[in-house]
C-alpha cells in the first residue's frame, strides 16, 4: 500500500489511483534525487557523491542508494566496508560515511568487494526497491539514488517504485553521448518525472602549466542538447587527477577543488526542487 502522507512526492504526484510505490513508515525521506544517464562511464557516482557532500557540508540530513547493482561503486568511493551495515529484525541499517553520509550498496552486502552478482532483471529491480522499503533511512532530508545506466529495468523500477522528486541527467560533451542521455531524459518525460538539469562531466581540463582550459572532446554538446530538450544545463565539470586518486583511495569527501563548481550546481538543484 502507498502511504501518501510520507511520501516526498505527496504535494505533487498525480498518481494516487495507480501508484505503485511502498514507503517504510520508520522513515521520513524530504526528497529524492535520482542521479541518471543513457550511457555509463560519465560520472554518475561520482556526481552523485560529490553532490551528497556539498548537501551534507550545508548540515542536511543525506543518504545515497546505489542502484547499480550489479556495478556499485559508491561504498568505494566513500572508503565503506560491509561492515558498516546492521541487520536488524526492523530492516537494514545504511552504513555511514567519516562525515555522516548514510550509504546503502549491493557491495555491502555481498562476501567480497570483487564478487559479481549474477542475477536477471526481475531480481535485481527487486533489490532496488527493498533498498528502498526496507533500508531504515529515518529522516533525511536527501536522498540522492545513483542509477545504473540505460533505461531498463532498474531505472523503470525507481520511477515506479521511489517517489523520485527529480532527475538529474549526466553527459560528457561528445555528441554521442549526448543523444544517448536524450533518450533518458525522454524516458523520464514519459514516466512524468521531472528532469531537474543537465551536468556535463569531463567537459574539460586544466592545463597545469599555463592554466589555460582545454575541452579535450570538443565543443559542448550537452549545452546544445539540454537546449534542443528545453532542459537547463545545471553546470560543466572538469576532469581531474586529484578527484580520480581521492576517489580510488576511498576519500572521495576530502576533495574541495570543485568545491564552487558544486555550490552552483546544487544551489540550481535546491531551488529547483523548492519552487
Amino acid at each position: 500500500m502507498a502511504d501518501c502522507k510520507s511520501c516526498p512526492s505527496n504535494s505533487k504526484c498525480n498518481k494516487q489511483d495507480n501508484c505503485m510505490i511502498e514507503n517504510n513508515p520508520l522513515n521520513q525521506v524530504k526528497n529524492v534525487i535520482a542521479v541518471m544517464s543513457g550511457k555509463g562511464g560519465v560520472g554518475k557516482s561520482t556526481i552523485s557523491s560529490l553532490i551528497a557532500c556539498e548537501l551534507k557540508d550545508r548540515g542536511f540530513r543525506v543518504g545515497i542508494l546505489d542502484a547499480d547493482i550489479t556495478g556499485p561503486s559508491i561504498p568505494r568511493l566513500f572508503g565503506i566496508t560491509k561492515k558498516g551495515v546492521e541487520i536488524t529484525e526492523e530492516g537494514i541499517f545504511p552504513a555511514e560515511s567519516v562525515t555522516g553520509v548514510y550509504v546503502m550498496s549491493m557491495n555491502l552486502l555481498t562476501d567480497y568487494e570483487e564478487q559479481a552478482v549474477l542475477w536477471r532483471g526481475p531480481l535485481i529491480a527487486g533489490a532496488v526497491k527493498q533498498f528502498w522499503t526496507d533500508v531504515i533511512w529515518g529522516d533525511l532530508d536527501y536522498l540522492i539514488v545513483d542509477m545504473p545506466p540505460g533505461t531498463g529495468d532498474v531505472p523503470l523500477t525507481v520511477m515506479q517504485s521511489i517517489p523520485v522528486t527529480g532527475i538529474l541527467m549526466v553527459s560528457t560533451p561528445q555528441n554521442l553521448v549526448s543523444m544517448i542521455v536524450s533518450k533518458a531524459i525522454d524516458m523520464a518525460k514519459k514516466m512524468d518525472v521531472s528532469v531537474l538539469g543537465v551536468i556535463e562531466n569531463m567537459s574539460y581540463i586544466i592545463c597545469p602549466e599555463c592554466n589555460k582550459k582545454i575541452e579535450i572532446f570538443g565543443e559542448n554538446a550537452a549545452k546544445k542538447a539540454s537546449e534542443k530538450l528545453g532542459i537547463d544545463l545545471l553546470g560543466e565539470l572538469p576532469l581531474d587527477k586529484d578527484l580520480m586518486e581521492l576517489s580510488d583511495e576511498g576519500r572521495v569527501e576530502l576533495f574541495g577543488k570543485l568545491k564552487e563548481d558544486f555550490k552552483g550546481i546544487v544551489d540550481e538543484i535546491i531551488n529547483k526542487i523548492n519552487k
